[in-house]
């Protein structure tokens, strides 16, 4: 009998067949944290060579929009380099017209910066009584109580850095066009590289695939955004010069230049609109038809011409753009924003073709 229980105790105890909680093992912990510090020191490396990575990236997704006009002008037999080269040069002229529209009226303001203090206080009168109450309020909160000073126009002093910062110099604008004209004429020997560099079939058509649905989703975007966006210019024009602002050419290349950029773009350009309708408009109801008529047209637009067009082809989800918006405006600036949507558009193909949903069915109530 003893033998028997030392038997018995020596045997090994079954495994339970009962659920156990999954485990995070230590090889999973080990991956995450090395792709967690592989893209913090790509954004570190984006930011810091941003004067290198933001020429070229720009380059490269705009020569990609502009791919299939090369296309075209190729198929009418015109050398694919004649292409390139005959492209640039009409995005220059155009970038250079509407430059010219914009800047005319920035400078007369600039100049009259120190004129508008005067009649920036004449015009809104009408809130006098509402800022006498604020003073009353911080007197009562137990702030200091001052001589009334003068209303005087903000100081301007953090234009001119804040341009000399986000101004682009002149090396890395030839880079730019550099890299524009030799990424156009040399589009095809690229995606053959790019696809013939795999070697399973499969893969090769993985990438011809993911390579012609980038080509052809930003070129749709940059037409149909620039339809749309000189349709708003135009609009906004005709209602700058109904409600008579000055210069409504000018705000009107201004509307439909900031546009371009998502959100911020068209609050910005209500802002100025006020602005200018404030100092111009000799009455403050006058002052706020442009805008009121400019915030119309950007939200019959935003919100019913532009995803009734683009919304059927590309799924875009607001937070998406909004956050994809923040990321690219702090790592790039301006032409950050200018970006964020061709590059999230680029990485919900990858995302698509790389990673397909399956379809589930969820479970029974």
């Amino acid at each position: 009998m003893r033998e028997h229980a030392i038997e018995a105790a020596g045997e090994a105890v079954p495994e339970s067949e009962a659920a156990s909680p999954p485990i995070i093992q230590r090889a999973e912990i080990v991956t995450f944290c090395l792709v967690a510090l592989l893209v913090l020191s790509i954004v570190a490396v984006l930011y810091v060579a941003r004067g290198f990575f933001l020429p070229v990236v720009t380059a490269v997704i705009l020569g990609t929009m502009l791919s299939p006009a090369a296309k075209r002008l190729e198929a009418l037999r015109i050398p694919r380099p004649v292409s390139a080269a005959l492209i640039v040069v009409l995005t220059w002229i155009a970038f250079v017209f509407i430059i010219g529209l914009i800047s005319v009226p920035v400078v007369e303001w600039f100049d009259k910066l120190p004129e508008l203090g005067p009649i920036l206080k004449n015009k809104l009168h009408v809130f006098d009584r509402p800022l006498a109450i604020w003073q009353q309020l911080q007197v009562l909160l137990g702030s200091p109580e001052g001589a009334e000073q003068p209303f005087q126009f903000p100081k301007v002093a953090w234009v001119q850095p804040t341009i000399e910062f986000l101004s682009p110099t002149f090396t890395e604008i030839l880079l730019f066009f550099a890299v524009l004209v030799l990424f156009i004429a040399s589009w095809p020997d690229l995606r053959r590289a790019l696809v013939m560099n795999f070697q399973d079939r499969d893969s090769r058509l993985r990438t011809l695939r993911i390579l012609n649905a980038i080509e052809t989703k930003l070129g749709g975007y940059l037409l149909t955004v620039t339809v749309i966006n000189a349709g708003l210019g135009i609009a906004t024009g005709l209602a700058c010069a109904l409600a008579g602002t000055p210069n409504p050419a000018g705000l009107g290349a201004l509307a439909a230049t900031l546009n371009f950029i998502p959100i911020i773009g068209p609050i910005l350009m209500f802002v100025v609109l006020l602005g200018v309708g404030i100092v111009a408009a000799p009455t403050l109801s006058g002052a706020l038809v442009a805008p009121l008529a400019f915030a119309a047209f950007a939200f019959v637009e935003g919100h019913f011409v532009t995803p009734a067009i683009i919304g059927r082809r590309l799924a875009l989800n607001a937070l998406a753009v909004f956050l994809a918006l923040a990321f690219w405006t702090w790592l790039w600036g301006p032409m950050g924003a200018f970006l964020s949507s061709p590059l999230l558009i680029v990485g919900l193909i990858i995302k698509e073709h790389m990673l397909p949903e399956r379809e589930q069915s969820l479970p029974p109530d």
